[in-house]
């Protein structure tokens, strides 16, 4: 029996602003994995800190809500406990690119097999309106200073750390937005995909127009305009061009293997089926595979 999109929402009510790009990351979020055919009690999907914390209440799967900055760091324990989960995480920029940048880090180091959904848009919008990382040179809330800070470049900076999967998505292209989720999901190893969602309220400056403005240049990457999406020093260029100011496909590597296949010995069971004794045998090759 097909899935269905209704299968993935929940009764609770929203208390995100009329207009706030999230809306649609969450219709995105929850048509791709309809369309991969994925059911709600195989999908655990854990969220930071922030307005964009708050997704994984709309979404009818396993649902971690974490602290701070440790939404990636909670995943991949999720993923390495059970495989046979489709794992996703979710937090905006503040929560990703900040305070939780060092467990990015390490997520895309490790290449575990879980797909990270950050909303970027470009200020703190639960405490009111400070800069984020991500915000420009010069911008300025009625509760910050101006930021004399250089913005960080989420995507060309995941390329440069080793990302097997980068893309860049916009809130208001449901359709390309929906597209690139189940590319990361189906993904074999880490997926970074990091999603231009405007602030209503607490950012006048980074609108919906500013956005389109910003990405007019680039804004279908996707293998359908003929780029080979497998070229990391094309892509890495690409960036650099544009400042990151592209969204599509932006890296995909084909021989990508996830840190969980390279585990010695790691079970294809959960945790709570597999047997966690481990032979004499198994000890010795994992000892002799790591000298």
């Amino acid at each position: 029996m097909a899935v269905s999109v209704k299968q993935f929402k929940t009764e609770s009510d929203s208390w995100w602003c009329p207009g706030c790009g999230d809306f649609a990351v969450l219709a995105s979020m929850q048509k791709a994995l309809a369309d991969l055919g994925l059911e709600p009690h195989n999908v655990a999907l854990v969220a930071g800190i922030g307005c964009s914390g708050k997704i994984g209440n709309y979404v009818n799967s396993y649902n971690f809500h974490v602290t701070h900055g440790r939404a990636l760091p909670a995943a991949m324990g999720v993923k390495l406990a059970n495989r046979n989960l489709t794992v996703l995480a979710a937090g905006g920029d503040g929560d990703g690119y900040g305070i939780g940048v060092g467990h990015l880090t390490h997520a895309i180091r490790r290449n575990i097999n879980v797909t990270y959904v950050v909303m970027d848009n470009q200020v703190y919008g639960l405490t009111k309106g400070q800069n984020s990382p991500t915000s420009d040179l010069g911008f300025q809330t009625k509760v910050s200073l101006k930021s004399i800070e250089k913005p960080a470049r989420p995507a060309l900076s995941a390329l440069s750390l080793g990302a097997t999967f980068v893309a860049q998505g916009f809130s208001s292209d449901v359709k390309q937005l929906t597209r690139l989720i189940k590319e990361g999901v189906q993904h074999q190893g880490f997926s970074l995909i990091n999603v231009f969602s405007p602030c209503v309220t607490y950012n006048a400056i980074n609108t919906y127009d500013w956005f389109r403005e910003q990405l007019a240049n680039l804004d279908d990457l996707d293998e359908e305009s003929g780029r080979d999406v497998t070229d990391k020093g094309a892509a890495m260029n690409m960036l650099r061009e544009y400042d990151g100011w592209v969204r599509g496909l932006i890296y995909r590597d084909p021989d990508s293997v996830p840190y969980e296949e390279r585990i010695v010995g790691y079970s294809d069971e959960s945790l709570s089926q597999a047997d966690l004794s481990l032979s004499d045998e198994l000890w010795s090759k994992i000892v002799s595979e790591q000298q």
